[in-house]
């Protein structure tokens, strides 16, 4: 097994659980294009669409 941080384990872990099963989906924030704060989904809307990666809204005012 090789050596990794605890991010890439879990982008890793995202990355395969998103690739075996189509309904699993990310949500939160921050975590579509730019990739979360720590970048953990870094890569994932681009692999698996928008529809299963996904920002959620800053602000629930509206």
């Amino acid at each position: 097994m090789p050596r990794m941080t605890m991010i890439e384990a879990i982008r890793d872990a995202l990355d395969v659980m998103m690739g075996r099963d189509d309904r699993v989906v990310v949500y939160g924030e921050d975590v579509g294009y730019f990739g979360g704060v720590f970048r953990c989904t870094q890569g994932l809307q681009q692999k698996y669409g928008r529809t299963r990666c996904f920002d959620a809204p800053i602000s629930e005012s509206g």
